[in-house]
C-alpha cells in the first residue's frame, strides 16, 4: 500500500490544521495506530508553523506559501515542509531554532524542531540546495491497527 500527497499552502496560520487534518484523516483511512498518528501530526504541526513564520520574504509574492508532502509507503510514513524564504542561518550555537539547537528552558519559542527530533524515527533539517528555502523532512517507522484495511501484505 502506497499513499501519496502534496500540498501548496499559503503562509498562513490557518493552513497548519488543514495539513495536520489531511494527515491524520488518511493514516485513520490507512488504519495506522492512533499514537504514531498523533505523533506524526505534532510534528507536521510543528513544521508547517516554522514555514508560516519563517519561510517567507515579508514581500507578499511568490514566496508566500510553503510545500507539504507526505508519503506511507509500506511500513514507513515521509513528510516533508519545504519553503521559499531565507532558510536556516548557518550555524550559530546556542541561537534558538537554529536546526534543532538546544535553547534555554524560559524560551518562548525554538522548540518545534527539537520536538521533531523526539517524535520521529530520523530526520533532516537544512536548506533547499542551490536555491533560498529551508526543508524539514522526518520519517517513521509506521504501526498498524488490528483492522487496518490497507496494510501492506
Amino acid at each position: 500500500m502506497s499513499i501519496w500527497w502534496s500540498l501548496h499552502l499559503r503562509r498562513e496560520a490557518a493552513s497548519v490544521p488543514l495539513a495536520r487534518r489531511l494527515l491524520i484523516g488518511t493514516m485513520e483511512s490507512a488504519g495506522v495506530d492512533p499514537d504514531i498518528s498523533f505523533d506524526l501530526s505534532v510534528a507536521l504541526s510543528e513544521a508547517c508553523a516554522n514555514a508560516v513564520e519563517h519561510g517567507g520574504d515579508g514581500a507578499g509574492g511568490p514566496t508566500e506559501a510553503y510545500r507539504v508532502t507526505a508519503y506511507l509507503d509500506g511500513e514507513r510514513c515521509h513528510i516533508e515542509v519545504s519553503d521559499t524564504g531565507p532558510g536556516f542561518p548557518a550555524a550559530a550555537p546556542g541561537r534558538p531554532g537554529s536546526a534543532g539547537r538546544p535553547v534555554s528552558a524560559d524560551a518562548e519559542s525554538g522548540r518545534g524542531l527539537c520536538l521533531i527530533r523526539e517524535l520521529a524515527d530520523h530526520v533532516q533539517i537544512g536548506n533547499e540546495p542551490g536555491s533560498k528555502g529551508a526543508v524539514v523532512s522526518f520519517d517513521k517507522i509506521l504501526k498498524w491497527r488490528e483492522d487496518a484495511p490497507l496494510v501492506a501484505v
